[in-house]
């Protein structure tokens, strides 16, 4: 098939979510110049540089590479990029920062290979239910593989610990699972292994724990584990309707202890208000809508599966984050896509972006 444009609503939404984030971002990184001005600089330039910069030509490459590529070589991505999430766990290679050890050190950057551990992820499990076919509903070719590879996922995310993207990839890969033709029956069974790995991980994990029981009662605690989710709240409600304007911020300035990563969406909310905050979600739910479309007129299974393993690696872990921030869900440690601070996570949910517009140039039209 003779290769087309790209789909160009899903690039504009992807332009319009990028060149706001950077403003939410910009604003947002002006609330760390009273507390740590060299700090400022070097997160803005890892956001600038890796993250926009470099992930903008990553991009544009892969828009231009035949996605048909990437099965080809799924299984030895998938097997690098697991192989890159062991690295962390070595000594001095391995970065540990807030009781985790999720980063590698390059220099004076920082690389989270979870990032592109997940990448690696989907494309390995879409290229195997695009292989098996309609073997997806039997145990051996579907059930079976998707365990193991939940398995392999598990065991090098939770170790590290980050139970948020372990609980991403988990949606990602069901969600391909199911939409290879996975039966109903296994899909209910997966889910309750999965509110008994949930229910077993809250009772070992101290922190998962205190974060449920946070959400339960954000004013239990408000000057400790509530602190976050109590000024997250200040700040979205003081914003109003219309906000307190560009750059207006208040409770970015040694109130929210995540100004640019977590609590971006609060800053935004506080700032553009009721309206803006609704309309950073509705581009989100736009971005979905318009990568499902993209997957459904893919022209072939692995095409389907790809796209949708991604829009949903992105959208998810959004979601997550604003959830989280406007209290319908325990906090998390996801950052928001595209407007938290963060360069390796910017920079491939932009290769993201890129792999998704080179499936388009191959749609069918419908």
């Amino acid at each position: 098939m003779t290769p087309k444009k790209v789909d160009r609503p899903f690039l504009i939404l992807t332009s319009i979510l990028v060149v706001l984030g950077y403003l939410i971002f910009s604003s947002a990184a002006l609330g760390l110049v009273t507390r740590n001005a060299g700090l400022f600089q070097a997160v803005t330039f890892n956001q600038v540089v890796l993250g926009l910069i470099c992930g903008s030509i990553a991009a544009f490459i892969f828009s231009k590479i035949s996605y048909q590529h990437w099965r080809t070589y799924a299984f030895y991505i998938f097997l690098f990029s697991a192989l890159m999430m062991v690295l962390v766990f070595i000594p001095h290679v391995g970065q540990f920062h807030g009781g985790a050890r999720r980063w590698i050190g390059i220099g004076s950057f920082s690389f989270q290979p979870a990032e592109f551990f997940k990448i690696g992820f989907v494309m390995y499990a879409a290229a195997w239910y695009a292989s098996v076919k309609a073997k997806a509903a039997t145990l051996k070719f579907g059930a079976a593989p998707f365990l193991v590879l939940i398995a392999i996922a598990g065991a090098l995310i939770l170790a590290q610990p980050d139970t948020d993207t372990f609980l991403v990839i988990a949606v990602a890969g069901l969600a391909i699972y199911f939409a290879a033709g996975a039966r109903w029956r296994d899909i209910l069974i997966m889910g309750l292994l999965g509110a008994v790995l949930i229910t077993g991980i809250a009772m070992t994990r101290p922190y998962v724990m205190q974060r449920i029981q946070t959400f339960v009662d954000p004013s239990k605690d408000p000057t400790g584990s509530g602190y976050q989710i109590q000024q997250s709240l200040i700040a979205i409600g003081s914003g109003g309707l219309f906000g307190r304007g560009f750059g207006q911020s208040i409770q970015k300035f040694n109130y929210l202890p995540e100004p640019i990563g977590d609590s971006i969406f609060a800053v935004a909310s506080e700032e553009f208000g009721f309206l803006g905050s609704v309309s950073i979600i509705l581009l989100y739910i736009l971005f979905a809508f318009q990568g499902f479309r993209i997957a459904l007129r893919a022209p072939d299974a692995f095409g389907t599966y790809l796209v949708l393993g991604l829009v949903i690696l992105i959208t998810v872990q959004s979601f997550l984050n604003i959830s989280a921030m406007l209290g319908i869900t325990p906090l998390s440690g996801t950052p928001l896509l595209f407007i938290s601070h963060g360069g390796t996570a910017l920079f491939f949910a932009l290769s993201s972006v890129g792999i998704i517009l080179n499936v388009s140039r191959y749609q069918k039209k419908k």
